[in-house]
């Protein structure tokens, strides 16, 4: 589908009614990375992530007519009010409204809970931004609107907003990104790959136990870091390795093979951390814990052979990855060895989550 396919006309909506609507979204980990973007959203080369279960937004979305002519929206995290958020949701809403053109007639009160740190690099802008367009097509219906494609146009409306975020609509392993080795694939929306692959069980059952090595705001946001791929004098490098590696994943995920699997995905995590260390200005996010978990964790994977991986978003928090083989061994591991480097002991156990959202 082109952009032009998902505009609507602001006759087909009921502008007189007022609603409320809820929704709940998962933050994703991408193993293979997309790092740089054009405008609208589009990503230099394509992704693909694993959908969480445990690490996720909830959004209560309020609406009603509006009541001046400026557009009024009230943040609340967690019960508290968020006026910074404001100028992000304003920015996003004006992105969509040709996508949503009835939006510029009501007044928005977002109601907003993580079920981990918000800004730690656990992609919170792609769990809320997911949940706050799924909210959307909500309203949408309760407008009136016969929605054709709900989880498609979800995705399309998230990634203006987050770009990771469209991967979060879907469950389990999902691409985003048009790649000539993936069929149906978009830079407009994301799209599940079990339509496409048959994928190995053993990555069905995948396990995502995400060290919280810092839980504060990042010294530079993605966004910056995004724009800082722009004249990056590696950029189209990185470009090209990431669009072959969909590839080698592809192959990787019907034929089950562990070994290559941890290879790629940890390849993809410290090329990212390089685009950023040679940037200008460079920037580092990973912090000494996290450096030296991943010390721990090489080691510990050398003396026993379990398939403990590892990936990094943009972020100093580790995602570790394994499978449910050797997870007794390996989850005693992170207590005794890797807990410690966490801030305020922080940890996150998660999984791939398959089931329908």
């Amino acid at each position: 589908m082109l952009a032009k396919d998902f505009i609507v006309r602001k006759s087909e909506f009921d502008l007189n009614k007022s609603g409320k609507v809820s929704a709940k979204s998962p933050s994703n980990i991408a193993l293979v990375k997309y790092w740089g973007k054009t405008d609208p959203q589009i990503p230099t080369n394509p992704s693909i992530s694993y959908t969480l279960t445990n690490s996720f937004t909830e959004t209560t979305l309020s609406f009603e007519p509006k009541k001046a002519d400026e557009l009024e929206i009230r943040v609340f995290l967690d019960e508290v009010e968020k006026t910074d958020f404001v100028p992000k949701i304003k920015k996003f809403f004006q992105r969509i409204e040709e996508y949503a053109p009835y939006l510029e007639d009501y007044d928005f009160t977002l109601h907003t809970h993580n079920s981990f740190p918000h800004s730690s690099g656990i992609a919170s802008s792609a769990s809320g931004m997911s949940a706050l367009s799924k909210c959307l097509i909500q309203m949408e219906e309760e407008l009136g609107y016969k929605v054709k494609n709900r989880l498609q146009r979800s995705s399309f409306l998230s990634r203006l907003g987050s770009g990771s975020a469209c991967r979060s609509v879907y469950p389990g392993l999902v691409t985003w990104g048009e790649s000539e080795f993936i069929e149906g694939s978009s830079d407009l929306y994301a799209i599940p790959l079990e339509k496409d692959i048959d994928i190995h069980p053993v990555f069905k059952a995948f396990n995502d136990t995400i060290l919280l090595i810092h839980e504060g705001t990042k010294s530079v946001s993605s966004t910056v870091g995004h724009q800082l791929m722009n004249n990056h004098p590696y950029a189209q490098l990185r470009f090209d390795e990431a669009k072959q590696n969909i590839k080698k994943l592809l192959e990787i995920l019907k034929s089950g093979d562990l070994e290559a699997f941890g290879k790629l995905v940890e390849h993809e995590a410290l090329s990212l951390h390089a685009m950023m260390m040679l940037s200008d200005p460079a920037f580092i996010l990973m912090k000494p814990n996290t450096v030296s978990a991943l010390d721990k964790l090489w080691a510990f994977r050398k003396e026993t052979g379990l398939p403990l991986f590892f990936t990094l978003d943009a972020g100093a928090n580790i995602h570790l990855l394994y499978p449910d083989e050797g997870k007794e061994k390996i989850e005693a591991f992170i207590q005794s060895n890797l807990l410690p480097l966490c801030q305020n002991e922080g940890i996150i156990y998660d999984r791939a989550n398959f089931e329908a959202l």
